[in-house]
């Protein structure tokens, strides 16, 4: 199976990285710079599963090559739309995309691109960030792909997947309720990233104020709603699970799109904070902390935009 991987940065590095390292075809779609810097030092990954260092084929908007079978996306939602003209012409006949972003608003803009028979669901489990070497630093033990056809169907195609990951430290078995998967995904970082944005702080910092575990669990509370009235209500594990991740004293974890706003750059607040709260508007579910998060973190785009 030949997988193409837009991007190599820290999500696109890491899952691609692992295929490398366990010797797949895979190629990495970037910009010239990085693909320079990747012929010249290889694919770099520092990771608690396993550090590895590994040379990797490129490809440039220029020479995309292909056709692929599969095409891994990984980019940001305000980077969609040139996404989709970088991979068009990697698309092989029968190949399908596989992307993994935060979310759902997604889906339909790349249904409306590719055909919706070739778009599959996915969400990435993994902590990792990209250094200013190059090389990705993945901070912790969470290293699982959740994907699969959107009816449900155990195809061949994603089975062809899953063997794919099969013998590395990726987790990836090929699942029958991916759009169960992606609203419990869905529902955690938007009440994460939600709070961490609002409180600008790491879970440990809030759980470490008066109010910090009330709120925080409160924002969960309304995400779930929307899950729910959407038709899609969080597993009673998923729900245990989330509740003590964003709960925990302590804890180092932060939603990237805090690290993107306090940095000063775009953050994905409207795809996911703002398609969270649309989602709410038509069951009419109270979303005030979501509101507030959103709000705050649309203060900073709007700036943003004044300064372009």
């Amino acid at each position: 199976m030949r997988v193409l991987v837009l991007g190599a940065g820290a999500v696109g590095g890491y899952f691609g990285g692992r295929l490398a390292e366990a010797g797949r075809d895979v190629t990495f779609l970037v910009r010239p710079p990085r693909a320079a810097l990747l012929a010249e030092h290889g694919l770099a990954v520092q990771s608690p599963l396993g550090d590895f260092r590994v040379k990797v084929k490129t490809a440039t908007a220029e020479r995309v090559g292909g056709p692929y079978d599969i095409v891994i996306l990984t980019a940001k939602h305000y980077d969609l739309d040139s996404a989709i003209d970088a991979i068009r012409p990697a698309m092989g006949p029968l190949g399908a995309l596989l992307p993994l972003l935060n979310g759902l608003v997604h889906l339909d803009r790349l249904d409306h691109a590719f055909g919706a028979g070739r778009v599959l669901g996915g969400v990435a489990y993994v902590g990792a960030v990209l250094q200013p070497d190059g090389s990705i630093r993945h901070h912790n033990r969470l290293s699982g792909i959740a994907f699969g056809e959107r009816d449900g169907r155990l195809s061949e195609r994603v089975r062809g997947i899953e063997a794919e990951f099969a013998g590395t430290p990726v987790s990836a078995p090929a699942g029958d309720n991916i759009l169960l998967e992606m609203w419990e995904k869905f529902v955690m970082i938007s009440a994460m990233a939600g709070i961490n944005c609002l409180m600008r702080g790491t879970v440990g910092e809030i759980m470490a104020t008066q109010d910090g575990r009330a709120l925080m669990l409160a924002a969960l509370a309304e995400c779930q709603a929307v899950a729910q009235a959407s038709g899609f209500p969080p597993r009673a594990e998923s729900r245990a699970r989330v509740a003590a991740m964003l709960s925990e004293p302590g804890s180092v974890s932060s939603a990237s799109m805090r690290q993107d706003l306090e940095a000063g750059r775009r953050t994905e607040a409207d795809a996911i904070l703002g398609d969270m709260i649309a989602r709410a508007g038509a069951p009419q579910v109270a979303t005030p902390l979501l509101r507030a998060a959103y709000c705050h973190l649309q203060v900073h785009e709007n700036r943003l935009a004044a300064r372009r």
